[in-house]
């Protein structure tokens, strides 16, 4: 047990208060045990009081909370001062409850109206501050959760009730508890409460839950990665309706949409009313822009980037146009006054630039996986030949392997592709590396030599190479 000390009014004694033990803390709570009410690490219903250091921060109800999202708000009529965090008596009906302080001030007055708690609503006193007495009574009420609660939900599977009792929660003087079931159609449970009354010999109180609740009650991590919302800071659920999904452009897939309760999930309403006013301010979607060479209706939109995508078919992406919302308005406002512009292109379409963003290197393409390399083919066709440059690897063995007298064979290197030998026959014909043979020169081409023909004696006709005119040639 957390022993906590206070001073009273007067300040003449100390009135010690025995918290609940806690082995994790919050931040809210400053590390001095986790002091939320009866749910160790949720903090959900805690309110921070930004008027606390205000004077005139004067109201005489003050908010308590208790288990299960559970408040209510109670007049301090005997002006005990209080503040966020103290563990106080309340009224209940019959006897007193235990809870914990969770707002004071003026602020509790916009709670209220937060709530929509009634005007008419009765609102029950703050006895006292919680007492050592008080304390551990209410221990012993609460220890007592889990076993009614395993023991109800046999009684109500033998009276064949199709329901589902989630929690028990009992009163702080442990006099009365409050039954919390889930239940899909209208249940009769009038014999239950009989049963259960005269089993614990309690008061019983029914009080129906949503899956949302429970979700929040039981806790999770979500699909996002982060722990639930409903576990950590809602306290209240609004309905979810599948149109918030359609304004987002959501796809409707059940298994997507669906959160761990099984119902459509909570974060859908967090960001509709942003689509929602972004979509007022682009054209409506029955309206069709004409050109000289085709009609264009539309196809698809970005709300937040405020461009539209236009097709030539209904229900196809043909010869897709995006536009922004201005140039679609001023085509708009061209068709009504009979004028059809030649092209719904933008003219500095050619002109504009790339995106500065741009997956270079082809990191987040999906079939990035699936190109398979292709493998280099081998110059020479022969998978064992040794790469220009290194030795021929020697077998231990020396190559005797299909010897059947095992005599050792003389090693021979492997003859690769026969060379011209750069030194005469008769001397030893050594393998150099490639980088050290000297270049082959090339043969000198022999010059061709002229023959002029002679001229005769006569000096008729030149004669040939043979002594030969072309007289005689022709003759023969």
């Amino acid at each position: 047990m957390i022993v906590r000390t206070t001073m009273d009014e007067n300040k003449n004694k100390n009135n010690q208060v025995v918290l609940p033990e806690s082995t994790d803390t919050c931040a809210k709570c400053a590390g001095e045990g986790c002091r939320c009410p009866n749910d160790i690490g949720r903090c959900n219903l805690t309110s921070t009081n930004w008027l606390d250091d205000v004077p005139d921060n004067d109201f005489d109800i003050v908010e308590v909370l208790f288990k299960n999202t559970r408040r209510g708000f109670y007049r301090n009529s005997t002006h005990i001062p209080l503040k966020q965090g103290d563990w106080v008596a309340v009224e209940a009906n019959p006897g007193h409850d235990i809870g914990r302080v969770g707002l004071t001030g003026r602020l509790v007055k916009n709670q209220m109206k937060r709530v929509n708690l009634r005007k008419d609503a009765e609102i029950l006193r703050v006895f006292r501050k919680a007492k050592p007495a008080d304390m551990e009574r209410y221990e012993l009420a609460k220890a007592r959760e889990e076993d009614t609660m395993i023991r109800s939900r046999k009684i109500a599977v033998d009276l064949g009730l199709k329901m589902k009792i989630g929690d028990v929660e009992y009163q702080g003087d442990g006099n009365k508890a409050i039954f919390y079931y889930i239940a899909d159609e209208r249940v009769d449970f009038r014999q239950l409460i009989k049963v259960l009354a005269d089993v614990f010999k309690i008061r019983v109180e029914m009080k129906q839950i949503g899956a949302r609740q429970e979700a929040g009650r039981i806790g999770g991590i979500g699909p996002c990665g982060r722990p639930l919302c409903c576990a950590t800071w809602m306290s209240g659920f609004v309905s979810v309706a599948t149109s918030a999904a359609r304004f987002q452009d959501i796809s409707l897939n059940p298994q997507n949409l669906a959160g761990q309760c099984a119902k459509l999930k909570c974060c859908i309403n967090f960001e509709v009313n942003t689509y929602v006013e972004a979509i007022r301010q682009l054209p409506a979607k029955d309206i069709h822009l004409e050109t000289k060479d085709a009609t264009y209706y539309y196809f698809k939109a970005d709300a937040l980037k405020r461009e539209i995508t236009y097709s030539t078919e209904r229900n196809a992406p043909v010869n897709t146009v995006t536009l922004t919302a201005a140039q679609a308005f001023e085509v708009i406002a061209l068709n009504k006054n009979g004028v059809k512009p030649d092209t719904l292109k933008p003219e500095d379409e050619s002109k504009k630039n790339a995106s500065p963003f741009g997956d270079l290197l082809n990191q987040d393409a999906i079939n990035r996986f699936d190109k398979k390399k292709k493998k280099k083919k081998k110059k020479g066709g022969d998978k064992s030949a040794v790469p220009k440059g290194e030795k021929q690897p020697q077998p231990e063995n020396g190559g005797n392997k299909g010897n059947a007298n095992g005599g050792e064979r003389r090693q021979q290197p492997r003859q690769g592709k026969p060379r011209r030998p750069q030194q005469p026959a008769d001397g030893p014909q050594q393998q150099s590396a490639p980088s050290q043979q000297p270049r082959r020169e090339k043969p000198q081409r022999l010059e061709k030599k002229t023959f002029r023909p002679r001229k005769a004696k006569d000096g008729s006709a030149p004669e040939n190479a043979n002594g030969q005119s072309k007289q005689q040639q022709n003759k023969e």
